[in-house]
């Protein structure tokens, strides 16, 4: 029995150093290179043309409705981007193409101790490239996203009383062909709808189909490399058929997308945040991929063909997700895009466990003991099976003066006092692997709440009480690892002691060097199994307290 637990110790010091490892890659890195400003820098917009998709297998041609529209307006102003601000963002459209290259979050600092420094999710600067870009390819001259757009007005910003705002900006071909070009922001939401608006002024039919393409740069390469676990950032695709598919960015380019698909969406993720391209329902697209040197790759789709008269009109419409990871929103958005919250392969145990989180959550307002109230809640559910082990274990810790007579009567012949203590054991009716259980039981909750904590963007930055300020960060003074460390020292007085010296080693060393391990962890998690073994212990003393008065 001692043999398995001490496997089993081990086993679980040496998940606890991958997930340390995965928290490295993502928050032990050095500190982002700094934005420059915007309003002078030369931005990733402005690549060749080699950015634009290609023409997508050929496929049929969808009539538009035939319509006349008024005349557009003069416009007033021109400037190379019009700024944005909503209850939610800070944004820069850029006048060529019409990209959405700059999006911050104010709801979302970067850091508790800079909250006036935003995240800024789109970023036109290198070495941190994300750009929403969306246009047109056509017969004639094309509405690319290196046309040039002229705008009514340098700033817009929603109004306190409105739910709505809608940014219009405007092109025209020499032939004659208009485009509307707008983007409609919604109070508190952080998906976008897109409208292309084309009026055929031209003597000839237009053919054009709408393309929509985010544009990154590779970030993953400036991240330390390490074995383990870690958060993914890069491409994702989905569609009805595969549903959740990740495309690294090397994948982009050296196996690029091509492939018709009804019903999907194309996406850049990123840890708690992510921008995601999401065509109207039914619609089928073309999704493509391709690098374009420099570290920059594409991730985008090509909508159907549509073909107008002269003097028609239509409107393709499309939305973009640019924010954080809210499974609320995300949901309400497109069918699995709250699959980028991505919990890995305990998903089935991490999905319910977030989402009595969340409940637990409306009803305290407070994340920090909804960790508690979660940890007691999954005691209960196991009480059973705990209570049975620990019932073996404190049998066990009665046996321990007669197993250690077993031990000097067969010193010398370990052959015979394995067949002594088994015989022992069956005459007491008690089942050596009984002790194990526990922590058979505990290693996948542990491991799926350690990537509700790492990926639920609602946990971030949440305080609990006093020094804790932040759930998914470590403790600044390691006050939970000490404690930790202290009640699985505690736990371990209350268990039989190992015979072999070997193991009274090794068991005095784990509370230290998990205490270590656990420095470095989030200190949610840190709570969660801080509690788990208070109720343990006291689970476990009354247990044994019982078997020692029998």
């Amino acid at each position: 029995m001692l043999n398995v637990r001490l496997l089993l110790f081990v086993s679980l010091a040496f998940v606890t150093l991958l997930l340390w490892e995965a928290w490295q890659q993502d928050y032990g890195r050095g500190p982002a290179p700094e934005i420059a400003d915007t309003g002078t820098a030369r931005t990733a917009g402005q690549a060749p043309a080699a950015d634009v998709p290609e023409g997508a297998p050929a496929e049929p041609v969808a009539s538009a409705p035939a319509s006349t529209g008024e005349a557009l307006p003069e416009t007033r102003v021109t400037t190379p981007a019009v700024t944005v601000e909503t209850d939610i963002y800070r944004l820069e459209i850029d006048l060529k193409g019409g990209d959405l290259r700059l999006a911050d979050l104010p709801k979302y600092p970067v850091s508790l101790d800079e909250p006036d420094h935003p995240v800024r999710l789109l970023n036109p600067v290198p070495p941190d490239v994300f750009i929403a870009q969306s246009g047109l390819r056509s017969n004639g001259t094309e509405a690319t996203h290196h046309v040039r757009y002229e705008a009514d007005r340098l700033h817009y910003e929603m109004a306190p009383d409105s739910d709505t705002l809608t940014v219009a900006i405007r092109w025209k071909s020499p032939e004659g062909v208009e485009v509307i070009k707008r983007y409609t922001f919604h109070r508190g939401l952080y998906v976008i709808d897109v409208e292309h608006e084309v009026r055929n002024g031209w003597n000839e039919t237009w053919v054009g189909r709408q393309y929509r393409q985010l544009k990154r740069s590779d970030i993953t390469r400036f991240k330390k490399q390490s074995f383990g676990i870690y958060t993914y950032t890069g491409g994702v695709l989905y569609s009805p058929e595969d549903k959740y598919q990740k495309l690294p960015f090397d994948e982009l380019a050296e196996e690029p997308l091509s492939r018709d698909i009804r019903d999907g969406w194309a996406a850049f993720i990123q840890h708690y945040f992510l921008a995601a391209w999401i065509p109207d329902r039914g619609e089928l697209n073309h999704y493509y991929s391709k690098g374009l040197g420099n570290n920059l790759y594409v991730l985008g789709l090509v909508g159907p063909t549509v073909k107008l008269a002269p003097g028609e009109k239509t409107v393709f419409h499309s939305r973009v997700f640019v924010g954080p990871k809210l499974q609320h929103q995300l949901e309400q958005v497109a069918e699995g895009l709250e699959l980028t919250v991505d919990y890995g392969y305990l998903t089935i145990l991490a999905k319910p466990i977030f989402w009595l989180l969340e409940k637990i959550h409306a009803l305290v307002g407070n994340w920090g003991w909804s960790i508690v109230i979660l940890t007691l809640l999954i005691k209960l559910l196991f009480y059973k099976p705990s209570e049975m082990s620990y019932r073996s274990m404190a049998q066990m810790r009665k046996l321990a003066p007669r197993l250690k007579a077993l031990q000097e009567r067969y010193k010398d012949d370990k052959q015979k006092l394995q067949q002594a203590m088994m015989e022992l054991y069956r005459k007491e009716k008690i089942n050596p692997l009984g002790g194990c259980l526990p922590i058979l039981i505990q290693i996948p909750v542990f491991i799926a709440l350690y990537w509700v904590l790492l990926e639920s963007v609602e946990l971030r930055q949440s305080p609990w009480i006093l020094w804790i300020k932040d759930l998914s960060t470590r403790d600044p003074y390691f006050v939970l690892p000490v404690l930790y460390g202290v009640s699985m020292y505690v736990q371990q007085k209350l268990n039989p002691q190992p015979i072999d010296p070997l193991q009274q080693k090794m068991f005095m060393i784990m509370p230290f060097a998990l205490t270590v391990m656990f420095a470095f962890f989030p200190s949610g998690l840190v709570l969660y199994w801080l509690t788990n073994n208070v109720l343990s212990i006291i689970q476990q003393w009354w247990i044994v307290r019982q078997v020692e008065q029998a």
